[in-house]
């Protein structure tokens, strides 16, 4: 995620804000323009705010409707013809259905998940991938249902994709309820923004790889997709990873079918892009003085243009160290807890492969 600046004050502002923290003006995010910008209200309408030498452009914006539930920053303008603008920004339009918000405890968690499908749904668009919407005619539009477990039932809402809905569970915004799944199944890494990236993968599997001509590829690098997924779901719980298996999978769960090793290698892949963007907004260079140069990176490059994989490799091995370093210094655990051997960097290839391959 770059960062981005205030054009009244130069104030710097993050991907969440919705003030600017200098100058106290509202600022949203232009998603078209892949901007934040204050803006002062217009009646009904937001006018971008003069600032910097630059006019207001005159467009009558409007915040999305879930601004005034505290759960979106994004803004929406006229539709082409001059007509009024859209109820929802692009990234709520995807959504399909929310909890029962009159609970306060499904409202504050429901802002939570909305905060990790907004970043999301910026890393999607930057990559220029397809998203399409219920109603503009696709056979599988992208749509996300975020459900709370019914308390009259001992049934549980589960995370998971199924024909293009993705379904997120309500409790995993529960910071504690998280860390306890986490524990009991054994897992590095559990993060609502996680749960998004893995499961927008098997979205994008059905559409890059299934409708995009590359089951062949596929399978001669993860595996035939046709084994019986309820049956490989049961021998991984009953049994576990088997012996070996950091060498070729990028996590533990990726052992479990092809296609979760497919959502788990295009979850690292958002992962490295979105953290790799970061650190170059950020100015940062790896350099701790290592004669062998091996944890030496300048990140001096977007990941949204069209670069090699060595690349990306190059500059995320050396800032994964750094950012566990500085985690144990904090006394945190590592914030990233995974190695990328070169079987898991092919499959990363085959990703990165098939996403640069739809932008040309």
């Amino acid at each position: 995620m770059k960062l981005f600046q205030c054009q009244c004050c130069g104030q710097v502002l993050h991907f969440e804000n919705t003030t600017c923290l200098r100058c106290g003006r509202t600022v949203g995010y232009l998603p078209d323009q892949d901007r934040m910008a204050a803006v002062e209200p217009d009646g009904p309408h937001w006018l971008m705010v003069p600032g910097q030498g630059a006019a207001g452009d005159g467009t009558l914006w409007r915040f999305c409707h879930n601004w005034e539930l505290s759960a979106c920053n994004w803004m929406v303008a006229p539709a082409p013809d001059g007509s009024e603008a859209p109820a929802y920004c692009a990234a709520c339009r995807h959504n399909h259905l929310v909890p029962d918000l009159s609970a306060p405890e499904n409202h504050a968690r429901w802002q939570k998940i909305e905060g990790a499908k907004r970043r999301l749904i910026y890393t999607l668009r930057n990559l220029g991938l397809l998203m399409p919407v219920a109603g503009d005619g696709h056979p599988e539009p992208l749509v996300f249902d975020f459900l709370a477990d019914d308390p009259g039932s001992v049934q549980r809402v589960l995370t998971g994709h199924a024909d293009g809905v993705v379904t997120i569970a309500l409790t995993e915004a529960d910071d504690a309820a998280r860390a306890q799944v986490k524990e009991r199944l054994g897992e590095a890494y559990r993060t609502l923004l996680g749960h998004f990236r893995h499961e927008v993968g098997h979205y994008y599997w059905d559409i890059l790889v299934r409708d995009g001509g590359a089951l062949q590829g596929f399978r001669a690098m993860f595996g035939d997709e046709t084994a019986d997924y309820a049956a490989s779901l049961s021998r991984h719980y009953a049994d576990g990873p088997p012996p070996g298996w950091a060498a070729s999978y990028v996590s533990s769960y990726a052992t479990m079918h092809p296609w979760e090793d497919w959502a788990e290698t295009w979850a690292h892949y958002l992962h490295m892009i979105d953290t790799l963007e970061t650190a170059g907004a950020l100015g940062m260079r790896i350099d701790p003085g290592v004669d062998t140069g091996e944890l030496s990176a300048a990140i001096d490059f977007s990941p949204y243009r069209m670069v090699k994989l060595r690349q990306l490799i190059d500059a995320w091995m050396p800032l994964t160290v750094a950012l566990n370093v500085l985690n144990r210094s904090m006394g945190q655990a590592d914030g990233y807890p995974f190695v990328l051997p070169q079987a898991v960097q092919d499959k990363l290839g085959f990703v990165h492969d098939l996403v640069q391959g739809q932008r040309r």
